[in-house]
């Protein structure tokens, strides 16, 4: 019983970090780009777009094509930089506590 006691406490620990996990990812925004800086996107932690920025020399007709490619390539590049984050957060947020193989959280 002392196990299931001790397990219990770890979850607890757990589900408090997670929760303070989650309220600074929501508190976090990173930025991505592409194409040298003229496109930018900021994301939260949690992966809502916050920001783009577009150089004007983008903003033409002729241009449409390259701005629509480099704002796929800035907004991968900052989900990448949210992805990472949230690992490196839910890493600190499971200190300690081994997940089964193959097992993921959040749930």
């Amino acid at each position: 019983m002392k196990n299931l006691g001790n397990m219990l406490k770890q979850a607890q620990q757990m589900q408090a970090r997670m929760q303070e996990m989650q309220a600074k990812l929501e508190a976090t925004e990173v930025e991505g780009s592409s194409g040298g800086g003229m496109v930018k996107v900021r994301l939260t932690g949690k992966g809502d777009l916050r920001r783009v920025t577009i150089d004007p020399s983008l903003m033409n007709a002729d241009e449409r094509e390259v701005l629509e490619d480099l704002l796929v390539a800035a907004h991968a590049d900052a989900k990448q930089k949210v992805e990472a984050t949230m690992a490196e957060e839910m890493q600190k947020a499971t200190a300690g506590i081994s997940l089964p193989p193959g097992m993921k959280l959040p749930f």
